[in-house]
């Protein structure tokens, strides 16, 4: 094929990978159509049902989130209108309902107050097109997550961050709401201590008819969520507390009340997109709740299909919120994302589909236009009393409890987010959560546990018994977490202090079934180890190696470098290295741990024989001879004598021809009947043995001693002759 060919044909293929990336991200804005495609006629009493529940419940906490986001109450009205319809069409959850939470509405008022630096500017136009600002910009985060299919990095904020933040933002909330339902003067735009102290100070200021009407609206939710959780307590609420002012006329006596709602649609609102110092302000805010959006709507749409079985595309989800906040960012909203109690009640009244969530959003509208005259007689202390009861359920006493008991790190994660919503401005809190989740996960993967392992009393498992002594030869060591580049120097690190400490270990058996992952710093890193261990005559075993993992350090080369056969079956891992091999010598004269049940068997020294570790002994040198020399000389004139020093039963299964058995402890004990007039050559497993029967026999006054270099691994790797003994 011709270059020009090559190359028509790779423009072919790319070409083809970018018209189906185009018609894949398209696919995503196409949802409405499928919806409307499979839906079933039956489902829609259900819908409707279902929407008008939710509906009643929405439109008062509407009103009550856009005070705790500095908006005019119309503007929750069509944050839950436009946020709940544009969600429902272009999400994948059956039940999921969005529109105006407490956690946004906060963070609206927070990171918009702090951009335009001035307490004054809330509610203003200038603020409220700020806001909108704000709400278009984490639209367009959450969206350009969601066709870039980014969705997964919502799983690296940890459920602490959210449960600190939720908890931080429910205090701010009820303590930001006492003073309006207490009719006490605080300074605006005091922070959580100043407005604590200003109350405190000022709480003989107290309007007793406005406080007569929040405790009201408290004591109506809690008394009748007690009676029957499905009751819209929200709503009773209000409109209970609005008859009240309407027929005593608290509204003269101090009671302060929202006035009348205009009536319409969502108007078009004139954001400042060519102020970009504006939007620089405001990026690290709508970073932040972006983040924290993404969060919440993963884990309550996982909370959903948990219960429905339906499998949520999460991409879809960050598509839907993306487009719902650009929606009520440009139609004079605010900040829109997936409402937890609004999405159990919508299943809990029979929602089938994303139409429920949709009706409702029609349903508010509805009330909105019908009744907007009569909302002008909602007392602020009342929305106040009821954002207390929502602040207060904010507090996840429970979880928090179980955070606490459940490990330091996520503790400190959720205490620290905690404390940091409550002192610092919240964009900066939500974003050290998230960088301390970042940071305890790199450790955490950085840092994985290597642990040397020995048999339980059973001899059955091998487990991690720090207190128990490890076999003189043999380290057996686990690695519980992937070798990637943040991790081996840890790794390397803690095996190489495990060889420090037990410098007798020649051998080491990695075990590798918690390895997922390795990547080329992990072979590296094996290879440094292969080389050390063999370096200092002993070799590297792995066990239970994963298949990609195998793979990979296959394709890499290391397997070469290493040998197929030192990767061990699981059951037979110990018996292998056991009988191939260990040192017999250590194992019976210088081991009294026994570790293995494969040491048990072993004859033990007679009680009156020490042996000095080889270390430990004179520095003699003998001389060593090759395989091929041994064999050339037992085939000539004057052969030398071959001693083998091994225990009789290494003996039987496999020994030089012509050779003779004497074991060390005998040759040690014993007298010896050898010549010593003719060469003597030792022969043991390795050299190891061989040189402490040469030291023996050179006190005895031997003289012409050599050694087998390599022992009779040497002799059989070369494929020599060896003589088998049956009987």
């Amino acid at each position: 094929m011709s270059a020009s060919n090559v190359a028509a044909e790779r423009f072919q293929l790319n070409a083809k990978s970018a018209t189906q990336i185009a018609i894949e991200t398209l696919a995503f804005f196409a949802q409405p159509a499928r919806i409307l495609r499979n839906y079933k006629p039956g489902d829609l009493r259900y819908d409707l049902m279902a929407g008008l529940t939710v509906a009643a419940i929405m439109l008062p906490q509407a009103i009550v989130y856009s005070f705790i986001a500095g908006m005019p109450p119309v503007t929750g009205l069509y944050t839950a209108i436009l946020g709940s319809i544009v969600a429902a069409l272009w999400g994948s959850s059956l039940h999921a309902q969005s529109g105006p939470t407490n956690t946004h509405a906060l963070m609206t008022m927070a990171v918009t107050m702090a951009v335009t630096m001035t307490v004054a500017t809330v509610g203003t136009p200038e603020f409220i097109a700020a806001a909108g600002l704000l709400t278009v910009m984490v639209g367009v985060f959450k969206l350009l997550v969601g066709v870039t299919r980014l969705g997964v990095l919502a799983n690296f904020v940890s459920d602490a961050v959210v449960v600190g933040f939720t908890a931080g933002a429910g205090i701010l909330i009820a303590i930001n709401q006492l003073p309006q339902m207490l009719g006490v003067s605080v300074t605006p735009g005091s922070d959580f201590v100043e407005t604590l102290q200003q109350l405190i100070l000022n709480l003989n200021e107290t309007n007793i008819p406005s406080a007569a009407v929040g405790l009201f609206a408290i004591l109506t939710i809690l008394i009748l969520s007690r009676i029957n959780k499905k009751l819209p307590g929200v709503l009773i609420a209000v409109v209970l507390s609005a008859l009240a002012v309407a027929v005593f006329h608290l509204d003269e006596r101090g009671a302060a009340i929202i006035g009348a709602l205009p009536r319409g649609l969502p108007p078009l609102a004139h954001l400042p997109f060519n102020d970009w110092e504006l939007i620089g302000k405001l990026s690290t805010g709508a970073l932040a709740a972006g983040a924290i959006g993404l969060v919440q709507t993963t884990s309550i749409t996982r909370a959903l299909s948990s219960a429905t079985r339906q499998r949520v595309d999460s991409n879809q989800e960050f598509v839907g919120q993306g487009l719902a906040n650009i929606a009520t960012g440009l139609f004079s909203g605010f900040l829109v994302t997936t409402s937890f109690n609004r999405s159990a009640l919508n299943l809990q009244s029979g929602a089938r589909t994303q139409i429920a969530a949709v009706s409702s959003g029609v349903f508010v509208l509805i009330g909105m236009l019908l009744l907007a005259p009569y909302a002008a007689f909602i007392p602020k202390a009342a929305l106040a009393g009821v954002l207390v009861v929502i602040a207060y359920r904010m507090v996840d006493i429970a979880e928090i409890k179980r955070l606490l008991h459940g490990g330091r790190g996520d503790a400190v994660i959720m205490a620290t987010t905690l404390i940091a919503t409550l002192l610092i401005p919240l964009e900066y809190a939500v974003l050290l959560g998230i960088v301390l989740s970042l940071l305890r996960y790199i450790l955490r993967t950085s840092t994985p546990q290597v642990l040397p392992l020995v048999p339980d009393e059973h001899y059955k498992h091998l487990v991690y018994q720090p207190h128990k002594p490890q076999c003189p030869q043999l380290a057996v060591i686990e690695i519980r977490g992937d070798l990637y580049f943040g991790a081996v120097n840890h790794v390397e690190k803690t095996i190489l202090e495990i060889k420090r400490l037990n410098p007798d270990h020649r051998y080491l058996l990695l075990r590798m079934q918690n390895v997922q992952v390795i990547d080329i710093s992990g072979i590296h890193m094996l290879e440094s180890l292969l080389d050390a261990y063999r370096h200092d005559g002993g070799d590297l075993y792995f066990v239970k190696v994963r298949g990609a993992v195998h793979q990979r350090m296959k394709s890499l080369g290391f397997i070469d470098h290493l040998g197929e056969d030192h990767l061990l079956e699981k059951d037979e891992a110990i018996s292998h290295i056991f009988q191939h091999v260990l040192d017999p010598a250590i194992c019976i004269y210088e081991c009294d741990v026994r570790i293995f049940a494969e040491c048990q068997n072993l004859p033990r020294p007679i009680e009156h024989l020490t042996i000095a570790p080889l270390d430990s002994l004179d520095d003699s040198s003998f001389p060593e001879i090759s395989v091929q020399d041994l064999y050339k000389q037992l085939h000539a004139a004057n052969p030398p004598l071959v001693v083998d020093v091994r225990e009789p039963r290494e003996f039987r299964h496999s020994h030089i021809p012509q050779a003779r058995n004497i074991p060390l402890s005998k040759l040690l004990t014993k007298q010896l009947d050898l010549p010593r007039d003719q060469p003597l050559a030792l022969v043991g497993r390795t050299t190891r043995r061989a040189r402490r029967a040469a030291i023996a026999l050179q006190r005895r006054g031997f003289q012409n001693i050599t050694l087998l270099a390599g022992g009779m691994r040497a002799w059989e790797s070369a494929d020599l002759l060896t003589a088998v003994e049956l009987f």
